[in-house]
């Protein structure tokens, strides 16, 4: 069979579940989240950090910007590890077994440096991966093309040999419009048949 040399892993809602809104709900009630959301885009702000503006200053920047909602915009900040919690077991275990294997195991994810460096204190199997791939230092984010062409120029593996797992779907097709494999994360049990199939791993290292 003919295998892919490196499995590249997105992070938010694969490896680390990202719910924000599920953070605000339990800190202000699910009609005062919903309240502020619409009034104050957080994901926008979001995205800005993800392709690479200083974390600290934007946020203060979007809470200055929003006085009625300020306190609450600031724990976008003050307590991001909270927004992006909890681990999802089963797949840090997968990722743990193809590195076991000896399979390259990359991380492609839109994130911050900062933020980044927060998650990777909270999860230290964030530093297991081979490469790093962070849109924030690279100043693209997915579903850009020019990311995954950043990423093959630096591996140096044709696309053909990457296997790329994403809960996002616009993300997914802007890999496998370059020729990568691609993997739809709908949960870990869909993920490890799809890496049995691959011939990557065993059916008891996924169990």
């Amino acid at each position: 069979m003919d295998r892919p040399d490196a499995v590249i892993f997105d992070i938010g809602n694969v490896l680390i579940e990202w719910r924000p809104e599920r953070y605000y709900d339990h800190l202000m009630g699910r009609t005062a989240r919903q309240r502020m959301f619409a009034a104050v885009d957080l994901h926008a702000m979001n995205e800005a950090i993800d392709r690479g503006a200083p974390f600290l200053e934007t946020v203060e920047a979007w809470a200055r910007a929003h006085p009625a909602w300020s306190a609450m915009v600031m724990h976008w900040h003050n307590n991001w590890p909270d927004l992006a919690t909890p681990e999802i077991p089963e797949t840090v275990a997968t990722l743990r077994a193809l590195k076991a294997r000896g399979t390259a195991v990359f991380l492609l994810s839109n994130i911050g440096a900062e933020t980044f460096a927060l998650a990777a204190r909270r999860y230290p199997f964030l530093a297991e991966a081979d490469r790093l791939y962070l849109s924030g230092p690279m100043q693209v984010t997915k579903p850009d093309p020019r990311i995954y062409a950043m990423v093959e120029a630096d591996c140096g593996l044709p696309p053909g040999k990457l296997l790329f797992v994403d809960d996002r779907r616009e993300n997914i097709a802007a890999a496998a419009a370059r020729g990568w494999r691609t993997h739809l994360f709908d949960g870990p049990a869909g993920w490890n048949a799809r890496l049995r199939a691959e011939g990557i791993l065993s059916g008891e290292e996924t169990e």
